[in-house]
């Protein structure tokens, strides 16, 4: 029998916190932490003191909640880049960055969203509010709007139902899309097989957004390329949108999707 290793009794306690934390997946007050957690608030403070020290938490000074911090944000990316999917899409999204000359992200559906893990930018940047570790909105950006486009509907109805858009690069309550126009706006999407935004939710910069499948046929990541309007040619069938279906094309092809095995 494998001898267990030794290991820091206080640390594994402590962890429980950050569990607690992760499964909720928004702020939380010490209270409803340390309850998560099975803990008293006097026991959990002293752990997510020294947690909020070395970047795993932070507290928000305004509303005195606890949430994921830097360095936690920071592995969880790492994890994420590790994926497979991930490593066979670096080197090709970096290619196609190179190829058409704009920006170009990697996202994944992560824990609160479309989240960018690999951001390829052209020589000439171009004023983006995307960084690593963004969090897309759903409806109201192009990367979003891929995601929602494929993932299965009961997924995307419980990630709106829950608020999740509300906290996402590009939201605006303003111009929140509902009803008939969402389910227009999705069909548009799966019908080029890309997702597009004109100079919304950023004046000036378009954008395209496809996704890429995996081997059962899940959405895996998607890519978007983006520029400024004057430069980027949006058009269904511009040169731009045939490069990024041939490059999630070609990931896609890598993961899997479209594969058949004949039967015996």
């Amino acid at each position: 029998m494998k001898r267990e290793s030794r290991g820091i009794q206080s640390i594994e306690v402590g962890g429980e916190l950050l569990r607690a934390l992760a499964r909720c997946g928004e702020p939380m007050m010490l209270r409803d932490l340390a309850r998560e957690a099975g803990m008293a608030p006097a026991k959990a403070h002293p752990y997510l003191a020294s947690f909020s020290r070395i970047g795993l938490i932070e507290q928000d000074e305004t509303t005195g909640r606890y949430e994921i911090g830097a360095l936690a944000l920071e592995l969880g990316l790492i994890s994420l880049r590790r994926l497979s999917g991930v490593r066979i899409a670096r080197p090709r999204i970096a290619a196609l960055a190179s190829q058409i000359g704009h920006a170009v992200s990697l996202a994944v559906w992560g824990t609160h969203g479309p989240t960018v893990v690999q951001l390829e930018e052209p020589a000439q940047p171009v004023h983006i509010v995307m960084r690593v570790g963004s969090v897309m909105a759903l409806l109201e950006t192009a990367t979003g709007r891929a995601f929602a486009a494929f993932l299965p509907e009961k997924t995307i109805t419980a990630a709106l139902e829950s608020g999740l858009d509300r906290h996402g690069v590009g939201y605006n309550p303003k111009r929140v899309v509902k009803g008939v126009k969402v389910a227009e706006m999705l069909t548009e999407v799966r019908k080029q097989g890309l997702a597009r935004a004109l100079g919304d939710p950023l004046p000036g910069v378009n954008a395209f957004s496809a996704p890429v499948f995996d081997h059962s046929g899940h959405v895996a990541l998607v890519i978007t390329a983006m520029g400024p309007e004057g430069t980027f040619d949006a058009r269904w069938d511009s040169p731009i949108a045939h490069a990024l279906r041939d490059c999630a094309g070609g990931i896609s092809k890598r993961l899997g999707h479209g594969i058949t095995v004949a039967a015996e």
